[in-house]
């Protein structure tokens, strides 16, 4: 009965949290371009040792980012992870600052063994975000109006993960099939009520609709030590695609209180390419059990050969390096700070986006991304679920100050992993 009630639990909570998914975490000037602001991927403790996870095995956490991880969990065991954060923003462009706060549930995943050496993964992963809001009173030859930018929405990965440990504690492999989808629109209003009855509001609006199959391979090779001591290698490939993607302009008039008075034009745009570049990974581990963690990652993403509403030169390559650690004090004393986790970590890498391209400076432009985290793994009653903590901060570097937003963010996640052993079965006297 108490297993049932487990699972009864654990499926109102999917449901739950499903629809709050779709809720933006960014207020970002910057998700104007592109697909808007990329997701990561790394959950509970990777998040706080600076997003690693490339080499990270743990069979008391799911890590999505390299699909050769889940057979590393113990026959027995079932595992159920969700995430929420939430999110302090400044901008600041030189004349003008701007506070903002979002939240959101991040993702939520779960893993369990099917075999001895085969395990499964499912779950719900953000792959792009896209929130802002930004306008000023501008003046076109002594007509005074209001321009606002607007823009919503994001693609998200339901993926379904399995990986095979093809030489037992030593060697594993797996993969990831994803279905990725979602709604990106900007639009544009201009705002006229001001110039008297006669005159009416515009509204322009761009929307791209994805509805694809995308695929990601990982390899783990671990070299032990000793009996408590390992370091492991992980790779992980992710091939290019060329987006199943839809994409509609709309032009339509508004009454005063924001209600479509009119749609002047609705047209589908036809023959535009939409696409994701090849992605690699690579990371290492050292692991000492149950007391010392340090790992790093490095990635690279070809976007500079992508096209985008069948266009070059929107994206450049992407890169991103990461360096974190988790320490235990004494996870076997009954001291419970003894037993907490402690993680730190660092990363550095640049944007994909390129921005301000002019006849002058056909490169664009863009920006460097800094970041640093700190975290804690908070063991539950029964040793085996934790909640984990995380603080993070980044900024968002502009390559030039000309026409860009120095953007800093402080964010605080939260992530519940259930552990239970679901498959173990009691015998009775």
């Amino acid at each position: 009965m108490l297993r049932i009630n487990k699972v009864l639990i654990t499926s109102v909570l999917i449901f739950i949290l499903l629809p709050l998914m779709a809720q933006n975490n960014t207020n970002s000037p910057y998700t104007r371009f592109g697909y808007g602001d990329l997701g990561e991927r790394s959950f509970g403790a990777g998040r706080a040792m600076g997003g690693v996870g490339y080499g990270l095995r743990s069979s008391k956490q799911i890590n999505p980012m390299n699909p050769a991880s889940y057979s590393c969990m113990d026959s027995l065991t079932f595992l159920f992870d969700f995430g929420i954060a939430g999110q302090l923003s400044w901008f600041d462009d030189g004349n003008a600052r701007q506070n903002d706060i979002n939240g959101n549930v991040e993702y939520i995943a779960m893993q369990f063994p099917v075999h001895r050496r085969i395990a499964l993964s499912f779950g719900l992963l953000p792959y792009s975000y896209v929130g802002y809001k930004f306008g000023a009173l501008r003046n076109d030859k002594g007509v005074t109006f209001t321009e606002t930018y607007n823009g919503s929405g994001g693609l998200s990965d339901l993926y379904g993960g399995i990986s095979v440990d093809i030489w037992k504690k030593r060697l594993a492999v797996g993969a990831n099939f994803g279905f990725l989808f979602g709604n990106i629109k900007h639009s544009q209003l201009i705002n006229m009520s001001a110039e008297g009855s006669d005159a009416y509001n515009t509204s322009r609006s761009q929307e791209l609709r994805v509805r694809d199959l995308i695929m990601d391979f990982g390899l783990q090779y671990t070299h032990p030590f000793s009996k408590t001591e390992s370091v492991t290698l992980g790779l992980v490939f992710s091939p290019k695609k060329v987006l199943n993607a839809d994409s509609y302009n709309y032009t339509e008039t508004l009454t005063a209180n924001g209600y479509v008075d009119e749609i002047i034009s609705s047209d589908t745009i036809s023959g535009k390419e939409f696409g994701l570049p090849n992605k690699y990974g690579a990371g290492l581990s050292y692991v000492k059990q149950n007391k010392l963690t340090l790992a790093v990652d490095f990635s690279y993403e070809d976007w500079g050969k992508m096209l985008y509403f069948g266009e070059k030169g929107n994206f450049r390559n992407r890169y991103r390096v990461a360096v974190g650690g988790e320490y235990i004090p004494d996870y076997m004393r009954k001291s419970y700070f003894n037993r907490i986790a402690y993680r730190a970590g660092i990363h550095y890498g640049n944007s994909y986006l390129r921005m301000n391209r002019t006849d002058v400076n056909p490169s664009g432009d863009g920006y460097n991304e800094i970041g640093a985290s700190v975290g804690l793994g908070l063991p539950l009653i029964d040793n085996r679920s934790l909640i984990n903590i995380s603080f993070e901060y980044m900024r968002k570097k502009p390559e030039t100050k000309v026409g860009m937003i120095d953007e800093q963010y402080f964010r605080f996640t939260v992530n519940y992993t259930f552990n239970e052993l679901w498959f173990f079965k009691r015998k009775v006297d």
